[in-house]
């Protein structure tokens, strides 16, 4: 079964360019097949925007993302395997997706087993007062 995670991908972008964000990416940048410049990477990780606006010749595919962009005025190609991607999200408010550990092989985690759930509610204690067993009004003529 084919992952989700680059259609997950795809949607949080289209969703940042409607809106009007900035699409950044976290990237793994020792994964293997990662083309990023080295000097901008930080412990073993890279934010990159891949904003329509800052870079050239953008593809995004189930397999990959690729395109052209400058650092420190220099054009270079970055490309980043679906697999080396750990979160796509705007930059003005970090809304997005961040992926957890996918499978060695590229495919979605199982899913865990939902929280069990009782099978009689459970009786929560309140804090009310207990009833009188007589009115506390009394009739005044």
């Amino acid at each position: 079964m084919t992952s989700t995670k680059p259609y997950l991908m795809r949607a949080i972008f289209e969703w940042t360019e409607d809106n009007g964000f900035t699409a950044q990416v976290l990237v793994d940048a020792e994964a293997d097949g990662v083309e990023v410049p080295k000097a901008h990477v930080v412990d073993g990780q890279i934010v990159l925007n891949i904003s329509s606006s800052a870079v050239q010749v953008h593809t995004m595919d189930n397999e990959c993302i690729s395109f052209s962009a400058r650092f420190s005025g220099v054009e270079q190609n970055i490309f980043l395997p679906i697999d080396s991607i750990l979160a796509i999200f705007a930059r003005e408010n970090s809304q997005g997706i961040y992926f957890e550990d996918m499978g060695d092989d590229g495919a979605d985690p199982e899913p865990t087993a939902p929280p069990r759930v009782p099978s009689e509610p459970t009786k929560l204690k309140t804090k009310t007062k207990p009833k009188r067993d007589t009115s506390h009004l009394k009739v005044i003529k």
